[in-house]
């Protein structure tokens, strides 16, 4: 059954887990519905669509703003919604929802949020409680986002939650059996928060031991202030020839090739994207546990948890993994058909078609 119109909105300009979901969650709906994307003017969805929208009967659109309260937003997404005759709204984002709430105003639209990274703050002020009152249903992409959301989301009289896994194309790279050392990895822009330097400092233990390796940090600086306190660190590095900064690169698939551990220790994650497709590929992973990463183990998987921002004990584990490398890569081998599973595109597909109108 074909699903009434569908806009997709994801206004961020950023190049992140959520922005690649938007992009991916239109393409695979767009056979359903009639999907129109609505992005922000110059942003990395505008820019980057082709690489993940095959369907060319995705409409794309873009709004030009400068801020999240905006009345571009408004009059922008109005006019949108009622030219393609728009009856679902899913909304990947947070700060624009302030502009779109009167957008939607006096529209007939099931409107769904899906809710992709962790809050902090409550959302609990008169004001929240009014934009996000018209909100059909919110989606969590994980179950730690399905605590957060409760925890911190005011829920309008018609609201319902439900967790739906984001898919993935899950399919097995071809090992690069030419690499002859113990290889590690690490992907993402490189920013305050996202485990590169934790990483980097762990891997003392290896230098200490010595034990060769290589550690690959793939992604760009996500500004120039912390490029330059991430070089103080680096340059003072006495195993700095071990540590590769790629940069940005769409070819990451030939350096999870080459790798046998995802060293992965970020501050926090909605669902890490890079960390499913380590997972996926049979890469050894390490991690802190919190947010999202215990999800992992509970669903199957085979992971490695380490106590949240305790470096000493994440260089032991990697020390530990190091070790015993081709026991750990054997263990990790169900990995694979177990993502196939958990992380399946119809079943990603199914579950939004049962709440699209």
């Amino acid at each position: 059954m074909h699903k009434s119109s569908t806009a997709v909105i994801c206004l961020s300009p950023n190049s992140g887990g959520m922005e690649i979901n938007a992009m991916k969650l239109a393409q695979k709906l767009s056979l359903h519905s009639n999907i129109t994307l609505i992005a922000k003017e110059n942003s990395f969805i505008k820019n980057n669509h082709s690489k993940y929208i095959q369907n060319s009967q995705v409409n794309i659109e873009t709004i030009k703003f400068r801020s999240s309260i905006s009345f571009s937003i408004y009059s922008r997404t109005k006019e949108l919604i009622n030219k393609n005759n728009i009856k679902n709204v899913i909304f990947f984002g947070a700060s624009e929802l302030k502009s779109l709430y009167f957008a939607f105003l006096g529209l007939d639209i099931n409107l769904i949020i899906v809710h992709s990274t962790t809050k902090s703050t409550p959302k609990k002020s008169f004001f929240h409680r009014l934009i996000y009152s018209d909100v059909n249903w919110h989606i969590a992409i994980c179950k730690h986002l399905e605590k957060n959301v409760k925890k911190i989301i005011p829920f309008g009289k018609k609201s319902r939650l439900k967790v739906i896994y984001s898919s993935f194309d899950i399919k097995k790279i071809q090992k690069n059996t030419d690499e002859k050392i113990l290889t590690i990895l690490h992907t993402g822009r490189i920013a305050e928060g996202k485990g590169q330097t934790d990483a980097i400092k762990a891997c003392k233990s290896l230098f200490e031991n010595n034990i060769e390796f290589n550690f690959f940090v793939v992604g760009g600086f996500e500004n120039d202030a912390y490029k330059n306190k991430f070089m103080d660190l680096y340059n003072d590095l006495p195993y700095k020839d071990k540590i590769v900064l790629v940069g940005f690169t769409n070819d990451v698939e030939s350096y999870t090739a080459r790798s046998d551990i995802f060293l992965f220790p970020s501050y926090g994650e909605g669902l890490s994207n890079a960390f499913v497709e380590a997972l996926s590929n049979n890469l050894v992973c390490i991690s802190y546990d919190n947010t999202s990463f215990s999800e992992f183990k509970e669903l199957g998987f085979y992971t490695h948890l380490v106590k949240d921002r305790d470096i000493d004990e994440l260089s032991k584990k990697l020390l530990f993994v190091s070790k015993n490398i081709d026991n750990e890569i054997l263990r990790a081998e169900p990995n694979f058909e177990l993502a196939k599973n958990v992380f399946n595109t119809q079943q990603e597909i199914d579950s939004y078609l049962e709440i699209l109108v």
